[in-house]
Parts: structure tokens; C-alpha cells; sequence
């Protein structure tokens, strides 16, 4: 019988960070992480990869229509960006007494 664990990735972006798509239809675009999907490893950025949605009229909506909404990005193909220009290379976590520590190493590439 095999035995499923539950084990959550450990990933290298949290909520806030600023990154830059680097695969993909919105490649060398910039923006903020809004929401990170853990379970399914995809990040929504805010003002890329806009997918288009139909929505049913309701109480809340009671027009309805097409609305555009952000759509998530594998978190492969987004890197965090450090002072807006300088990409981040590794991202390691440290515990220290009483919370965690992103300690972000940064290469010396310029982007332009």
C-alpha cells in the first residue's frame, strides 16, 4: 500500500515580492506578486497574463459581461528582481528564535 504525505513546496517568492517573467507570452514584463498558489506552484502578478472571464449575472454583479482578470504564472518562470534592476540568484531561509529570515544573494548582472 503506498502512503501519500502532504508535503508543501518549499517556495523561492512570497505575496509582495517584485519579479520578472522570464518564459512565456509576458517575458521581460515586471510586476508585484498579489497571490501565490502553493499547492499548485503558480503565482498571480499583478497587471500580467490577462485572461478574459465571463461572468454570470448575480446579486453581487447583476449586469454580468466579460471581465479581465490576472491569471497565474508557474513559479519557474518568474525571478525575483532586487532594487528593481538586479536579478536575485538564490533566495535561502533561515530560522532564527522566534521567526523566519529570507536572505536574498544577489548577482552582480545589471539588467537593462
Amino acid at each position: 500500500m503506498e502512503r501519500k504525505f502532504n508535503k508543501q513546496q518549499k517556495l523561492h517568492i512570497k505575496t509582495g515580492d517584485t519579479v520578472m517573467v522570464i518564459a512565456g507570452n509576458a517575458k521581460g514584463q515586471t510586476g508585484v506578486i498579489k497571490k501565490v498558489l502553493v499547492e499548485k506552484s503558480r503565482a498571480v502578478v499583478e497587471g500580467l497574463n490577462m485572461v478574459t472571464k465571463h461572468v454570470k449575472p448575480s446579486a453581487a454583479n447583476p449586469q454580468g459581461g466579460i471581465i479581465k482578470t490576472e491569471g497565474s504564472i508557474h513559479i519557474s518562470n518568474i525571478a525575483i528582481l532586487e532594487n528593481g534592476n538586479q536579478f536575485v540568484q538564490d533566495v535561502s531561509l533561515t530560522k532564527t528564535v522566534n521567526y523566519n529570515v529570507f536572505l536574498k544573494h544577489q548577482v552582480n548582472q545589471q539588467i537593462v
